[in-house]
């Protein structure tokens, strides 16, 4: 019983586990460096664990100095700002049709984004490509 109670104890202890915590406080669309992110040893869950999954991304909401950072606060760069011209693609068995339009929101590559095109003034939603295009879903 005496070798049980001590291991017991140790098995019950918290473990520890580090969390990704904002360094200072950071507005959101703000590139993340490793200097505005610090790593203390707690367990918050939800929070991200190593600042290397997080350097290099966006912030989409503000991050506030001693918070744990979450993965969903964060995400890749926006390539496209609101109002700015881009072009329109739509692509369906052989027809390609291409167009400008004015982007509705920010977005990085592999968003879903809403774009007024610019010739018909209609509201259409795609996704965006990594070189700017918009492919336009149906």
């Amino acid at each position: 019983m005496r070798l049980v109670l001590p291991l017991l104890l140790a098995l019950a202890a918290p473990a520890g586990a580090e969390t990704v915590l904002a360094a200072r406080t950071l507005r959101a669309q703000t590139i993340v460096t490793a200097a505005d992110l610090v790593v203390k040893d707690v367990n918050v869950a939800g929070a991200a664990r190593s600042i290397d999954e997080i350097v290099g991304l966006e912030t989409r909401v503000a991050l506030y100095a001693g918070r744990p950072v979450r993965p969903g606060d964060v995400g890749p760069p926006a390539i496209i700002e609101r109002n700015q011209i881009v072009p329109l693609v739509f692509d369906r068995a052989g027809l390609m049709i291409r167009s400008e339009g004015r982007s509705l929101m920010r977005a990085a590559t592999g968003d879903y984004i809403r774009v007024m095109n610019l010739e018909s003034r209609i509201t259409v939603s795609g996704r965006v490509s990594a070189d700017g295009r918009i492919y336009v879903s149906d």
